[in-house]
């Protein structure tokens, strides 16, 4: 079970203060009445002291104690032995008898039951102690005892004996049950102010206490938090004691581990990325074999039958070895074509073949390369429009546009039908120019759109097998525009597909 600091505290505290309470009511208990009863024994030697040493002094100097007291009674003058029997009797509840030996009369006294003590008196000189009589201290001169009285039935403390003149007798008591009563008042007082000393002081220890775990529990909240990887919790306080100390010390953890935490999350992102590569390139070292395998499959295969037909004699007639001469030396240009576009892709992917920028005549290019495609454009019978009525020039590699310019025509011959028309247009703007070369024909499926510009992707593999195309061509028109930074792009018509591709027509 959880247990709170708050509460623990104040549970100490309680105990404390009703330890000190309870050591502090025992000490009043057992302890206060010997103290008392040795005050007012000090205070019985000094009332002796000061009563013998005026008796000496009234014995030097030749004059009587009983009738300056007898004086003083009736009002004639203050008197020193009535001030001193006062003063005794109001500071230390003393009560006093003294006794000339040889008349037994009482020559001073602070009490109105002067018998009742003159007996007492000469009861103790004759050694007639109340059994319930404690002796506490027994000098030469005097006696001072704890005594019990019948009539009150109360113990009072009391002292007897001579002064030093051997002729005067005293007697003084102190009465006991005030320090019994007071003893029980005390306590009595003590437990009520015990009491609400307890509750008022646990009420505020809890607030006091409250204010020292508030923050404790904040930084525990904290800490919670932060086990939970959130450490947009901070700790708020401006105290410079220890709790603040070690608030500042978590904001400094927290700040340190969401820094630490947030390194290792981006160097895992990059260890992801780096293995997501590794794993494409894998895939794409994977697929480019498989591609190229399979591209080479079919030639190779054909010039090995042909050429085992030639050395198996099966081709003894001149035409019959034309025929194997020349599917033999068309499958070799066919493989030899697919490594020199394979190597130009290459070297344009890797960067090891960069754009050389220059200022040229972009519609002499595109005429230069319908005049190298006559021969295949009057094969398929196609219908070239192209009106390149005035220059435009532009900032490229002419030798790869030229490149770029030849796929999208060839791509454009060999996938014409319906009319065989071939429109080649160039939309001049501000700083551009877009290149647009469209043919008849039917559309590419939606779904092979973004894939025509993969390596040996085919939209339709036993055409593209019937005029020798690898598939690597747009592969090449793509890597050379990303080499100047331009785009190009492929879009579906009513009537047949458009290529596209721009140029800078400004340095």
């Amino acid at each position: 079970m959880k247990q709170s600091i708050l509460v623990r505290f104040t549970v100490i505290f309680i105990g404390l203060m009703a330890a000190i309470l309870l050591g502090i009511w025992g000490a009043n208990n057992w302890m206060l009445e010997g103290y008392y009863v040795n005050q007012k024994i000090d205070a019985l030697e000094l009332a002796y002291s000061k009563l013998n040493e005026l008796v000496m002094e009234k014995r030097e100097v030749g004059e009587s104690l009983g009738e300056e007291f007898t004086n003083g009674i009736n009002g004639q003058e203050q008197t020193e032995i009535i001030e001193l029997l006062r003063s005794l009797n109001d500071q230390y509840n003393i009560t006093i008898l003294i006794v000339d030996s040889f008349t037994s009369q009482p020559i001073a006294a602070s009490t109105r039951d002067i018998k009742f003590m003159l007996d007492r008196a000469f009861q103790y000189m004759l050694g007639h102690n109340n059994p319930r009589t404690e002796i506490i201290m027994e000098g030469d001169s005097y006696t001072i005892q704890k005594s019990f009285d019948i009539r009150s039935k109360s113990f009072y403390l009391e002292s007897w004996g001579y002064y030093s003149d051997n002729r005067t007798i005293f007697i003084m008591s102190i009465p006991l049950a005030s320090i019994r009563e007071s003893v029980q008042l005390s306590n009595r007082f003590l437990i009520y102010v015990g009491i609400a000393a307890m509750a008022l002081g646990s009420v505020i220890m809890y607030f006091t206490m409250k204010r020292v775990t508030s923050p404790i529990l904040r930084l525990s909240e904290i800490s919670e938090r932060m086990s939970h990887l959130d450490f947009e919790a901070k700790y708020q306080g401006n105290s410079q004691d220890e709790i603040g100390i070690l608030g500042n010390s978590m904001n400094a953890l927290s700040d340190k581990l969401k820094e630490t935490i947030g390194e290792l999350k981006s160097a895992n992102n990059e260890l992801l990325r780096d293995i997501e590569e590794k794993n494409q390139i894998d895939e794409m070292r994977q697929e480019f074999i498989a591609n190229v395998s399979h591209e080479l499959k079919t030639p190779i295969a054909l010039i090995q039958g042909y050429a085992e037909g030639l050395t198996e004699g099966m081709a003894e007639e001149k035409e019959s070895r034309d025929y194997y001469c020349e599917v033999i030396m068309d499958e070799a240009n066919k493989m030899n074509k697919m490594v020199r576009q394979l190597l130009t892709l290459n070297a344009l992917e890797s960067g090891n073949d960069q754009a050389s920028m220059e200022r040229f005549d972009l519609v002499d290019l595109i005429k230069g390369v319908l005049v190298s495609t006559k021969i295949l454009i009057e094969q398929k019978e196609a219908v070239i429009l192209f009106s390149g009525d005035h220059p435009v020039y532009v900032w490229a590699d002419e030798f790869k546009i030229e490149e770029v310019i030849t796929n999208y025509v060839s791509n454009a011959l060999n996938h014409l039908s319906g009319e065989k028309r071939i429109e080649i247009t160039i939309e001049e703007m501000e700083e551009t120019v877009k290149v647009n070369v469209k043919n008849t024909g039917d559309p590419i499926p939606v779904q092979d759109l973004p894939n025509i510009w993969t390596k040996f992707y085919k939209v339709d593999k036993a055409r593209t097998r019937a005029y020798g195309g690898s598939g690597i061509g747009l592969s090449i028109v793509k890597a050379v525009m990303d080499s100047h930074h331009k785009e190009c792009g492929v879009e579906n018509e009513k009537d047949g597909v458009k290529f596209w591709f721009t140029l800078d027509s400004k340095a």
